[in-house]
């Protein structure tokens, strides 16, 4: 690796904190000494499947083929969380030549950032409590309370909890935990544009309800000049570097299907001050990650954007297709041509949201020519580019071809979904009709109770952030493809009031994942000489 400092000068930041040797933090003021200059790329793909697309080794091997072409380029990309790398999913850090480094660092504790914001979200925890148990003069209604704790490791048996058992062991109540990238605090870390602003959204998270249904907030706890104390330094960005050496920054984390699903807003204004060309990744498929990038990313930080890429694979389309997991490799064109309506699709949603679509097929090895060939086909035929990636094996060598088309692309204003003034209900139909190809919504009782909740408190003008399974365009992870004449089930809404946005709950969506029978987690381990091995 090249010496943090050599790194920053590239793009010309100065006055970095240094995190030992590889990892340093940036400071606010450092963000603002230049204007914006550059413009957005953002990598999101089709619905993902159980191998996955290499949609974070595209968006690292497309910034490094941004430098060979002669444009300086900065990546930004979300924090990885202890949940999936100890889970199914394995580390955040890119692969093969396109990596984000020092990767073992980077997936595990990195800066500290996830652990301070698991302990304000436990601290406010702890002094709503402490309410409670010193007499609970403001009369908390224990069974409204809204905040629980977090954790940033799956644990399926801590979903529901009784805390306060035995004697001297605080209020008794039940209570809940998360995981901390779906934590309210990690919304508003990625949101928030500096200190004040961090602390006014913490200051507005609703906790509780009291017993004569008033809104009891963070304020009204006293928390939040505490909790920002403690996350002064997470909110400052994370520079690092990738496999070629050229500046990476990976900061924040929420997660893309039960939140937003994208880095920091700081992280990307470092990237259209500092770079010609920012590239930056939205969590999982178009209808996800690109739907929340469009309409609460770039709402709240006023950006153009310029071209989409989709990341997409023959042995996904296949399994779109109806194969299983154990055939996908074998040459199957009938099964290729029925999944690519999932690819379309998501062509035809980054169009509704504004982007040029371009399509860069991740190239195995063990690929059949003439599928890749037959992907590039069904691109063209409906109206869009794609092109071979091979940033894996080559680093950005392996993807001239998609910088150069990038590059000729100028920024446009995105098309939001819905209006900022519309009620919450039409904004979640909106979502589900525009980008699912839903044919309704159906609410259950829960969900009705939240929306005149909604109303009633005045957060009709907040955003939606759907919370919805990744691997499919319904809210049922089994249906693949496009599916048509489907219903989406709201079950209830959640409402994050210090980020501004309500989250419906969609199907059987948990905030609190749990553990497959064999976790990536057996297989972590380390060496005499302090070696980490094992992480995916």
């Amino acid at each position: 690796m090249k010496p943090l400092n050599e790194v920053a000068e590239m793009v010309g930041l100065e006055n970095l904190i240094p995190c030992g040797r590889n990892k340093a933090k940036i400071p606010l003021e450092e963000i603002w000494k230049k204007p914006r200059k550059g413009k957005i790329v953002l990598v999101t793909s089709i619905n993902p499947t159980p191998f996955g697309e290499g949609k974070t080794t595209t968006a690292i091997g497309i910034s490094q083929a941004l430098w060979k072409i002669g444009r300086k380029s900065i990546v930004t990309l979300r924090e990885p969380s202890l949940g999936p790398l100890f889970g199914v999913k394995g580390g955040g850090t890119g692969g093969g030549r396109s990596k984000v480094e020092p990767s073992d660092d980077i997936n595990m504790h990195f800066t500290g950032d996830f652990h301070a914001i698991q302990t304000a979200h436990n601290l406010l925890s702890s002094m709503l409590n402490n309410i409670i148990y010193h007499g609970n003069k403001v009369r908390i209604d224990r069974k409204r309370i809204m905040w629980g704790r977090v954790l940033d490791i799956n644990d399926r048996s801590l979903r529901n909890v009784v805390v306060g058992l035995g004697e001297n062991s605080g209020a008794l109540v039940e209570d809940f935990f998360e995981i901390t990238a779906a934590s309210e605090i990690t919304a508003i870390m990625a949101l928030a544009t500096n200190y004040l602003d961090m602390k006014s959204r913490l200051a507005d998270i609703l906790v509780a309800f009291t017993k004569d249904k008033k809104p009891f907030y963070a304020k009204d706890v006293k928390a939040q000049g505490a909790m920002a104390a403690l996350l002064r330094d997470a909110l400052k960005p994370n520079l690092v570097q990738t496999t070629e050496g050229t500046p990476a920054i990976v900061h924040i984390g929420p997660f893309a299907n039960i939140a937003h699903g994208h880095n920091s807003l700081l992280a990307d204004e470092i990237g259209l001050r500092y770079s010609d060309i920012l590239v930056t990744e939205a969590g999982f498929g178009s209808d996800l990650g690109a739907e929340k990038f469009v309409n609460i990313v770039s709402r709240e930080g006023n950006f153009e954007v310029s071209s989409a890429v989709i990341v997409v694979t023959a042995k996904a389309l296949k399994y779109q297709g109806g194969v299983k997991k154990k055939h996908v490799r074998e040459k199957n064109m009938e099964a290729l041509e029925k999944g690519s309506v999932n690819l379309l699709r998501h062509i035809e949603i980054v169009k509704k949201l504004g982007f040029k679509p371009i399509i860069a097929i991740n190239r195995f090895p063990e690929d059949n020519e003439s599928e890749l060939n037959r992907i590039v086909d069904l691109v063209e035929d409906n109206g869009a580019k794609a092109f071979l990636s091979e940033v894996f094996e080559k680093g950005g060598e392996g993807g001239i071809e998609i910088a150069k088309e990038i590059a000729k692309n100028g920024s446009r204003k995105p098309n939001f979904t819905y209006k900022k003034d519309e009620p919450i209900k039409e904004k979640i139909e909106r979502i589900a009709s525009e980008i699912y190809g839903a044919n309704g919504v159906d609410y259950d009782a829960r969900a009705k109770k939240d929306i005149k909740l909604i109303d009633d408190l005045g957060f009709n003008d907040f955003l939606v952030c759907m919370a919805k399974t990744q691997y499919s365009l319904t809210d049922n992870p089994r249906k693949k493809g496009a599916p048509e004449d489907f219903v989406i089930t709201v079950r209830n809404l959640k409402i994050s009031s210090g980020a501004r946005f309500v989250v419906p709950i969609l199907g059987d969506i948990s905030t609190m994942p749990g553990l497959p029978s064999v976790p990536a987690a057996e297989s972590v381990d380390i060496l005499e000489d302090g070696t980490v091995v094992g992480l995916r």
